[in-house]
């Protein structure tokens, strides 16, 4: 039973005590075992990082000591949240948020021995090839990960047989003519990455990069995104007015997850060119010059 974000309800607990059940809900219950405060207090998206945390690792299979790079991570909410729970050691990468606020709260949720937060740009990550058993992005991969070139640019990361997992804000099926009408006041040109399931298992899938395990859409997505902006955003009544208005018919939230295939050869991405130069004429019938004589204006 979906119990709503809004408020603490005045049920008490053995000790007679209020009981706080925002943001627990039956669906996810290693997720409402966390203090509301401190997921609050660790808004970064337009989306509850553990609730998407639990719902993707549902589909991975992550085991302690396993390497796990957490891309996009916000405030490292969903960071903590995998060490905690799997006993995965995390690398917490985020370009846009502070490390270092990352790492206050890695050390006062006493998870710095498997927590490593760092600021990294998805397109140029500082790690070694077949470093990582795992990655997942949360909210995230929408921003960067649809371009056709950017898997075989990630899977370099992760070992042979490894997974790369995605949840977030999507479609429940692809907008293939106008906008429709019900979105129109929210919908803005960066919102055409959000894809379906179906698009992102053809859109993985056909690289031959990765064997796509799953891909599907969460049940009841729209509430659960309605739930938190109410929550956290109730002053974002555009975004509020579009999901009730479409109540699961576009919008909801999509997970992906792929194992990289061992028999794809995946080479290391071309970063620079050596310098090369050599002096040649310009002009045809023209002499080259030694090295230092200044240019001849009719010739080179």
């Amino acid at each position: 039973m979906w119990l709503s974000p809004h408020s603490a309800t005045d049920q008490l607990g053995q000790e007679g005590f209020e009981v706080d059940n925002r943001f627990t809900s039956d669906r996810f219950p290693r997720s409402s075992a966390y203090h509301p405060e401190w997921v609050l207090a660790g808004v970064s998206g337009g989306a509850n990082p553990l609730w998407l945390a639990e719902w993707l690792a549902e589909a991975m299979d992550l085991r302690p000591g396993m390497r796990v790079l957490d891309l996009g991570c916000g405030r490292a909410m969903s960071s903590i949240f995998l060490h905690r729970e799997f006993g995965v050691q995390v690398w917490a990468t985020d370009l846009w948020f502070s490390p270092s606020e990352n790492l206050q709260r890695v050390r006062d949720a006493g998870a710095c021995d498997g927590v490593f937060p760092l600021r990294a740009d998805a397109r140029a990550l500082p790690f070694a090839a077949d470093f990582f058993d795992a990655v997942v992005s949360i909210d995230s991969l929408i921003y960067y990960g649809t371009d056709d070139m950017y898997l075989s640019s990630l899977a370099r990361f992760v070992k042979p047989g490894g997974q790369i997992g995605s949840a977030g804000a999507g479609l429940m099926q692809e907008i293939g003519g106008p906008l429709p009408d019900h979105l129109r006041s929210w919908w803005t040109p960066e919102l055409w990455s959000l894809h379906s399931p179906e698009w992102w298992r053809r859109h993985w899938g056909r690289t031959g990069i990765v064997d796509v395990v799953a891909a599907d859409a969460l049940s009841d997505g729209w509430q659960l995104w309605l739930d938190w902006h109410r929550a956290v955003a109730p002053d974002n009544a555009v975004e509020i007015t579009a999901l009730e208005a479409d109540r699961g018919r576009y919008l909801g939230y999509v997970r992906a997850v792929g194992r990289r295939r061992a028999d794809m050869r995946l080479e290391e991405p071309i970063v620079s060119i050596p310098p090369q130069y050599t002096r040649r004429p310009l002009i045809r019938g023209s002499a080259v010059a030694e090295p230092g004589t200044p240019p001849d204006p009719a010739g080179i």
